[in-house]
């Protein structure tokens, strides 16, 4: 009788976390599940040394903790698991035929890791959607879901086909949205090091000398001094401390579930960014939502899973009051019309898929006219930090350069005056 420790979680979602002694790795698995329990992981244990009182202490098989880390999966390997496994479900094998060959094929260390696992709980019997279910840092509900709805409807690889599409214009709008930060983040850094690198090193210089000239410099010359002098000083560096440490607690603030829905509620009232929040809560609540009831997902369940992808938390408790209206008889047009978070040019379409019975073109096409307006909104901003950016540069470096000229004109006048 061997000894295993395992982590599941049970009917009401809690983590549980314990030992059971199984004759082998599937039965344990099997008295794990008729206990309700969803495996995440079961480890077998070995016998150690005899401890105190005559008893063996139990200890895990010696495997690197850091090559476990390295080669856990991550959300990243969903949308490459998912396409390779399409691509031999396309050919004609089944899932788990798919799974099996990934699990040996694959070079790639976590997805390796990743396929090997899914492709044990499958041949222990699991299906595909629950093997999957149980990697939740990969695979999240909504995915376990589609996948579940695409193998009892024998649609699996349409399903896929879907929700791989669906993944694929997420990524590309993360990509679009770090591509358009890309340039602004770059310029505030490199500015940042030009304006310290004069301060640091070229100012003092630039005074000595001037200190050594004499003469009276311009006021221009004393403020920049003078602004130099209290960024090296002991008050500059305590200035810089305090702020680092009221933007972290301010972060730490904003991690509390008071301080996400306030930080959320501000960002929404600012001019371009909050358009900009609700153009995405838009698109990720049509495309989601489509992908789901397209896959013959419940409206009800459907919207759940849709409420768990906003991400701004005034939107998102507006669509959970919009859901339960919804689960009360009322449409969903009308119930979101009554948050007053959404635009109605939005709700006007929605409405009009619901009264001919085609929501999901409706949301489809709601989803590619958002996906045309983000991009319209990332060139405008990318385009406006950018300038606001080079401005305060241009306007620094120009004032330097006038506080060093008029320094110099003073300098030369007060030499001619003497001479």
């Amino acid at each position: 009788m061997a000894r295993f420790a395992y982590s599941a979680r049970d009917r009401a979602g809690q983590s549980v976390s314990a030992e059971l002694d199984a004759p082998s790795r599937k039965d344990a698995l099997r008295l794990l599940t008729a206990r309700g329990l969803q495996v995440a992981t079961v480890t077998e244990l070995q016998a150690g040394p005899v401890g105190k009182g005559g008893k063996a202490t139990a200890k895990r098989a010696p495997k690197s903790a850091a090559r476990i880390a390295a080669q856990a999966p991550r959300r990243s390997e969903r949308l490459p698991f998912l396409e390779s496994l399409h691509d031999l479900t396309s050919s004609g094998l089944s899932a788990g035929e798919a799974v099996r060959l990934l699990s040996t094929r694959i070079k790639e260390p976590r997805l390796r890791t990743l396929c090997a696992g899914v492709w044990e709980r499958i041949s222990e019997g699991a299906p595909l959607s629950r093997a999957l279910g149980n990697y939740p840092e990969v695979f999240d509900s909504a995915t376990v879901n589609l996948i579940q709805a695409g193998e009892a409807t024998g649609s699996l690889k349409d399903t896929l086909a879907r929700l791989i599409a669906h993944l694929i214009e997420q990524r590309e709008l993360r990509s679009q949205l770090m591509s358009a930060l890309a340039y602004p983040v770059f310029m505030v850094f490199v500015s940042g090091g030009v304006i310290l690198f004069f301060l640091t090193f070229l100012l003092p210089r630039l005074q000595t000398l001037l200190s050594s000239l004499g003469g009276k410099m311009p006021t221009s010359t004393k403020l920049l001094i003078g602004a130099s002098n209290f960024a090296l000083s002991i008050w500059g560096i305590m200035a810089v401390v305090a702020v680092v440490i009221g933007i972290t607690s301010f972060l730490a603030w904003r991690q509390t579930p008071a301080g996400r829905a306030q930080t959320d509620a501000w960002l929404l009232k600012l001019p371009l960014i909050g358009p900009f929040i609700v153009a995405q809560t838009v698109l990720s609540f049509s495309q989601t939502l489509s992908v789901l009831l397209e896959n013959g997902i419940t409206a009800s369940e459907a919207l759940r899973m849709t409420e768990k992808q906003i991400g701004n938390e005034v939107h998102r408790e507006a669509f959970k009051t919009a859901t339960g209206r919804v689960l009360e008889g009322e449409s969903l047009s009308v119930a979101m019309m009554r948050t007053g978070c959404f635009p109605d040019l939005v709700l006007d379409r929605l409405a009009i898929g619901e009264n001919t019975g085609n929501v999901v073109p409706s949301l489809k096409q709601i989803a590619q006219a958002y996906q045309k307006i983000i991009s319209g909104q990332l060139n405008v901003f990318t385009k406006m930090v950018a300038g606001v950016v080079l401005g305060g540069v241009f306007t620094f470096v120009g004032f330097i350069a006038f506080a060093i000229v008029s320094a110099v004109f003073q300098v030369s006048a007060s030499f001619k005056l003497g001479g």
